[in-house]
């Protein structure tokens, strides 16, 4: 279950989302490689839940392996997710 203002991390492929899990819980992050909501679209059906609280460390993880996600969003609301980043937006902060 995704929570209200928890980050979703979407990727282009399994293989890259499934390398990134791996990079992040090498990293001791609490992180979950879930099914990714109907109302996002993404092209492999996947995507990483974590907490906001650890937004920086997931970036700088993902960013020092160069495996950076297609973009994140953020849950609002029961059915509404906000996108939050792309690669297109310099300031990663959110």
């Amino acid at each position: 279950m995704i929570q209200n203002g928890q980050l979703l991390a979407v990727f282009n492929s399994a293989h890259r989302v499934m390398k990134a899990e791996d990079i992040l819980k090498k990293a001791g992050l609490a992180i979950l490689l879930i099914p990714a909501p109907r109302a996002l679209s993404t092209d492999c059906g996947l995507a990483i839940r974590y907490s906001s609280d650890i937004y920086d460390s997931v970036f700088l993880a993902l960013s020092s392996a160069k495996l950076l996600p297609a973009s994140i969003y953020r849950k609002n609301s029961d059915s509404h997710y906000e996108e939050m980043w792309t690669p297109e937006i310099s300031d990663h902060k959110i």
